[in-house]
């Protein structure tokens, strides 16, 4: 089977919730592609405060997101960080957290528990290198970091996945990003994207990547990969001189903070299936069509996957996994009657810059 089906895949995995402060949908599809890639994350209640909400975009398999999808929000939620109150750093650190998790021994098991069949003869389950040590040990230690270190038997996956995540406390929104999936806020009508798509082409991400002796060709990391921030991926993390954030691929994500107001209509978080076929204008401009006219943010979600579900896989375009969770506001988020949404840069709404409104 190569990457594509004869005939996609349509039908969709949708979800709806909501509590006093917000409202949210949901829906993904495999689409064209040969297997389903994608995970995703949505917590109304991460505490009595929090709401949490993540995509994670798998290649080369799709254990990695399932992993991120199950883990990510549980090692925010323990971060001493985010006990004092630092939502930011709590995330932070909760990406890196996740490629320690996932080598040594307990590592190697819950990713071959969240994959399909060991190809024992082959050596691989969807990215992992098999480890017989270390999916038959059972020493009766269960603490993730006891099998972590040089002397893993599991050195980690070579999969990997984006994963870009929101929590909303209060009036304060946190995103964090790593890899090309992407957030975007709606704020009186007006697209303002709060991530940055990590590709080969920027200048910062070149330059990390050709220090940690990597190099790009073709727009892709040494031939291969072409996003330069990921979850996985440890082939492309493997120079022992150099700390996490300054490997050839670095888990390490950017992180926004915003600060909501009565503007904000919804917030957005798709992976790169949505946004190769519409801008985050685009997306903006076609939920305001339909938020009112559809019985729920999860069928809005819906119209926008068969909307990029391209006709046949001749242009590549429409052909990816998609999935998108929708976010939409009650209101009012505070007391101001007006946003100051700031300057847009000279390349227009797709690269404008959010500012914070005033409290």
């Amino acid at each position: 089977m190569g990457i594509y089906l004869s005939t996609p895949k349509t039908d969709k995995f949708s979800e709806d919730g909501e509590n006093d402060k917000l409202k949210f949908g949901l829906s993904s599809m495999q689409g064209w592609r040969a297997s389903m890639e994608d995970a995703h994350s949505a917590l109304l209640n991460l505490d009595n405060e929090t709401s949490f909400f993540g995509v994670f975009d798998g290649h080369g398999g799709r254990v990695v997101a399932k992993f991120c999808a199950k883990y990510l929000h549980s090692q925010v939620l323990r971060s001493e960080a985010y006990s004092a109150g630092d939502l930011g750093t709590a995330v932070h650190r909760a990406f890196f957290r996740m490629d320690e998790m996932m080598r040594g021994q307990r590592g190697w098991r819950e990713l071959s528990a969240l994959g399909d069949k060991i190809n024992k003869i082959g050596g691989m389950i969807e990215g992992l290198i098999w480890s017989p040590r270390g999916s038959d040990s059972n020493n009766g230690q269960d603490d993730w970091s006891f099998e972590e270190g040089p002397h893993s038997d599991f050195a980690g996956p070579t999969c990997g996945c984006t994963a870009c995540v929101a929590l909303i406390r209060n009036n304060q929104l946190f995103v964090a990003n790593a890899g090309d999936s992407r957030c975007v806020i709606s704020r009186a009508g007006q697209a303002y994207n709060l991530s940055r798509d990590h590709k080969p082409e920027l200048e910062a991400e070149r330059e990390r990547i050709v220090k940690a002796g990597g190099f790009i060709h073709m727009g892709r990391i040494n031939g291969s990969l072409n996003l330069t921030r990921a979850i996985g991926d440890m082939e492309f993390k493997q120079n022992k001189f150099l700390p996490p954030e300054k490997q050839i691929v670095t888990a390490n994500p950017d992180i926004n903070v915003v600060e909501l107001c009565d503007d904000d209509d919804f917030l957005v978080l798709a992976c790169d299936g949505i946004w190769d076929c519409m801008s985050s204008q685009q997306l903006v401009d076609f939920i305001h069509e339909h938020i009112q006219k559809e019985s729920s943010l999860s069928a809005v979600c819906e119209r926008v996957l068969d909307r990029c579900l391209a006709p046949s896989t001749i242009g590549g375009e429409g052909c990816d996994n998609m999935t998108m969770v929708l976010v939409q506001f009650k209101k009012p988020i505070t007391q101001n009657k007006r946003a100051d949404v700031g300057e847009q840069s000279a390349k227009g709404v797709e690269e404008a810059e959010i500012k914070s409104c005033p409290i």
